[in-house]
């Protein structure tokens, strides 16, 4: 796909009709939005390239970072790519226990030596915790993040079974830093965020690893474990639109100005459909006959990339429970908006 400029400095705001998009059916977003999404603090609408539609509530605005939750997960599978596609790592089928030689499994655990980076990036690696119930406080109490996940990875149940785990996304996070000498958050600066015009992530100084400080109102920069390597499944604060320029990259399948930063190959292998509607580290849907891959984090927080319509929606949230669902929002106001 041919674009007349790449928003690596600046975003250029078309009206929506020049996009081919309903202005009148996008001005409905707004009301919506506070009376029924009322923790969403801002939403920025890309198509075709351009920003047909961005917001700001509850006193933030465009400068303003937002911890983004499990959207890292998402940023975490570029990375791996890119780190393959740089012979960093091998390809995703290298075993997980490759990068930890000094971690000796317990003969009877024989299950964690077949364990590769794409049961990582799928979440089909087994551990002993029910689905949906990771105990993640647990794993933050530790002085070793990564030594308590290893002790759990493959114990109960079979590889190749769907269960979400944030730790395991942590472990990919330090396989990254094993395999190119730079924490995640490094690494994303340089081969990244920093080509596509994202903001750099400063480094931020871990004073103690209470609630707050991991998950709360202390999350800067990107959140690290005790021995410094960055969160893999959560605790990178963004900017939207700096959330809609890292889907934007997804949506031009990995080129940006002519540059590959991630491999096609990469980006198509990550957002393929399959039984679990999870790719690497990314949610999958269709419906209705539109696909849309989603990096999706606790409270609301998503970008979302529906290739075929050329949109990117990134919604920035503050952290309640249950929030309302953004997909209905996106389904029934936002994707109706565009005239094929």
């Amino acid at each position: 796909m041919q674009r007349n400029y790449w928003p690596t400095t600046e975003w250029q705001v078309l009206d929506p009709t020049t996009l081919r998009m309903d202005s009148e059916k996008l001005s409905k977003l707004e009301t919506v939005i506070k009376s029924e999404y009322g923790n969403i603090n801002g939403i920025v609408v890309v198509r075709n390239g351009y920003i047909a539609y961005e917001r700001y509530y509850n006193g933030y605005g465009p400068e303003d970072t937002h911890h983004v939750a499990s959207v890292t997960k998402s940023i975490i599978s570029a990375l791996i790519g890119i780190a393959i596609d740089a012979g960093y790592i091998k390809n995703v089928d290298q075993k997980v226990l490759d990068f930890f030689p000094e971690y000796v499994p317990d003969a009877a655990h024989r299950q964690k030596r077949e364990i590769t980076i794409r049961n990582l990036l799928t979440m089909t690696a087994p551990y002993p915790f029910e689905d949906w119930h990771e105990p993640l406080d647990r794993m933050c109490m530790q002085p070793d993040w990564i030594k308590y996940t290893l002790d759990m990875l493959g114990r109960k149940g079979n590889i190749g079974t769907f269960k979400y785990s944030t730790a395991g996304a942590h472990l990919l996070s330090s396989i990254i830093t094993r395999s190119t000498g730079k924490s995640a958050r490094e690494f994303a600066n340089e081969h990244l965020f920093k080509p596509i015009g994202m903001k750099k992530i400063p480094d931020h100084e871990m004073k103690s690893f209470g609630f707050e400080d991991l998950f709360g109102k202390n999350v800067k920069g990107w959140v690290k474990d005790p021995n410094g390597n960055s969160t893999g499944g959560w605790g990178l604060t963004l900017i939207p639109r700096d959330m809609a320029r890292f889907g934007f990259l997804y949506l031009n399948r990995g080129i940006w100005n002519n540059n590959h930063i991630i491999s096609d190959t990469w980006i198509d292998e990550s957002t393929a459909m399959n039984p679990n509607k999870y790719g690497y580290l990314w949610w999958l849907r269709e419906e209705d006959g539109v696909f849309a891959h989603l990096a999706l984090g606790d409270g609301g927080n998503v970008i979302c990339c529906i290739p075929e319509k050329d949109l990117v929606i990134a919604i920035a949230s503050e952290f309640i429970i249950n929030p309302r669902d953004r997909w209905t929002l996106i389904k029934e106001l936002i994707i109706p908006t565009v005239i094929d």
